[in-house]
């Protein structure tokens, strides 16, 4: 995905497998969640009278080594990969994020994005005492998920004889947004996920135990089969006694739309639908949609893909891969000279001559964002010899910033607010473009409009946001 499109904002495991190495389950668990997040890390785990965590910045691979592993045992352990959409980018805002309470200690990681911090902020300060506030509960990182723990943390401090699941059932209801969780004990794996299960969250089986994971691709990676999603509202703990749930609160499904057009990954099922299969049928409502006379169909590696394959499937103009991808960029803390910096999409995306001078082409991708990218990409595309350029992208306009985990821009530095499809074209420097409508979406994807959140499209927010953010968009909360 460009530089300034949506960042895919976190992915989490866990497992729990007496006998297993759980160090290299989570590892490899971690590697199939790479893409949801690439600025650190982590992973904890127990052995029934300790915690140990161990993350970092950079990828799963940069982070660990074998013999880092060999030395994290223990039977079930909580992992995460991080992109940060609240908390600057540093070590102490990666996760899991660790603390003593109720007589023990918690490990836990998050994927999504909270909107009543402020809320929580005053509760943990209430609940800790304003004065002489201990060490252990003081907040140490600036995101979401350290008010989550702090707050579980000051209430087990305050009442140490209450059980880990007792706290959580009284904090996950007072938790605005969207969180799928995965936490544990020295001895116990929790998960959870917010009342709309806005992020996935699946429940796996091993031979010798269980496995929670953001997607079910990193289940087939683990050996896990898939059992079922952890439910909107529902607790799950898993211990040397089996699964037990828990209703927190009553479901009401908005699902991200997104998931399904570019941040999970192909090979996932979310809520029974296939992501390769949606992508492919989001292709083919495009083609009827937006059609044009052509001589190639080639796809913006790799999400656009799928969708790519099913225009071309639907229209009947040859698929072809005009575009190679680099895979090995991915995030750097070599900053690049201003000569470099000019190569912009080159870095990742570099075009086959061969393939493409001379061709009417119709280049499929998943969203246009700024808008940057895609201009450098049609340029590049022309310099490379394309007689003309198509674009048709397999999302409607984003118009509308999102709050529950996705890091899109403002809603200022979007190129869709304020402009229409002719004149966004026009900015990109295309021959056509074509959005596929929002209904077209949902079609595709194969569920109702009524359990997916398109908040980014249309601004209609499924959870509240802040009051001053909604007013300086202008959002009427009421009417939403």
């Amino acid at each position: 995905m460009p530089d300034d499109g949506p960042h895919e904002e976190c992915g989490v495991f866990g497992v729990y497998a007496p006998g297993e190495v759980v160090s290299k389950l989570t590892y490899y668990g971690l590697f199939a969640l790479q893409h949801r997040g690439q600025e650190s890390a982590g992973m904890a785990v127990g052995d029934g009278e300790r915690i140990t965590v161990f993350k970092d910045m950079g990828l799963v691979s940069q982070v660990y080594n074998e013999a880092t592993l060999n030395s994290l045992t223990g039977h079930l352990a909580v992992g995460h990969t991080r992109y940060s959409t609240t908390g600057s980018s540093e070590w102490v805002n990666a996760q899991p994020t660790f603390r003593e309470v109720a007589g023990g200690s918690l490990a836990l990681a998050h994927n999504g994005n909270l909107t009543n911090t402020d809320e929580l902020e005053r509760l943990v300060m209430a609940v800790s005492g304003d004065s002489e506030v201990p060490r252990k509960l003081r907040m140490d990182s600036s995101n979401d998920t350290a008010l989550i723990i702090a707050l579980m943390a000051a209430i087990g401090y305050h009442d140490p004889g209450r059980s880990i699941t007792s706290i959580a059932v009284e904090v996950l209801p007072k938790l605005v947004g969207a969180f799928s969780l995965v936490f544990m004990t020295e001895n116990s794996l929790f998960c959870a996920r917010d009342s709309h299960g806005v992020r996935p969250l699946v429940l796996g089986r091993l031979e010798h135990g269980w496995v929670v994971a953001s997607e079910t691709a990193a289940l087939d990676i683990v050996g896990a089969v898939f059992v079922r999603e952890v439910e909107p509202g529902e607790l799950i703990t898993i211990d040397e006694a089996g699964v037990h749930s828990r209703r927190f609160a009553e479901p009401t499904p908005k699902g991200c739309l997104f998931e399904y057009v570019y941040v999970a990954r192909p090979d996932t099922v979310i809520a029974g639908k296939s992501v390769q299969a949606a992508r492919e049928r989001i292709g083919r409502r495009l083609a009827v949609e937006h059609p044009i006379n052509a001589d190639l169909v080639i796809p913006v590696p790799d999400s656009g893909t799928p969708s790519a394959l099913g225009y071309a499937h639907e229209s009947g103009i040859r698929f072809g891969l005009g575009l190679v991808k680099n895979n090995y960029v991915g995030r750097t803390f070599i900053q690049p000279t201003q000569t470099i910096r000019q190569l912009g999409i080159r870095l990742k995306l570099n075009p086959l001559r061969e393939v493409i001078e001379g061709k009417r082409l119709v280049v499929i991708d998943d969203s246009i964002v700024r808008g940057n990218t895609t201009r450098s990409l049609i340029r590049m595309l022309r310099e490379a010899g394309a007689a003309e350029v198509h674009v048709r992208i397999a999302s409607p306009p984003v118009e509308w910033p999102c709050f529950y985990g996705l890091d899109f821009a403002t809603r200022a530095e979007l190129i869709a607010p304020g402009m229409s499809i002719e004149q966004i074209c026009q900015a990109i420097g295309a021959d056509s473009l074509g959005y596929i409508s929002l209904t077209g979406l949902q079609e595709a994807v194969g569920l109702s409009a009524q359990v997916l959140c398109s908040a980014c499209f249309d601004g209609k927010y499924p959870i509240r946001i802040p009051e001053k953010v909604a007013t300086t968009l202008g959002i009427d909360q009421d009417d939403t």
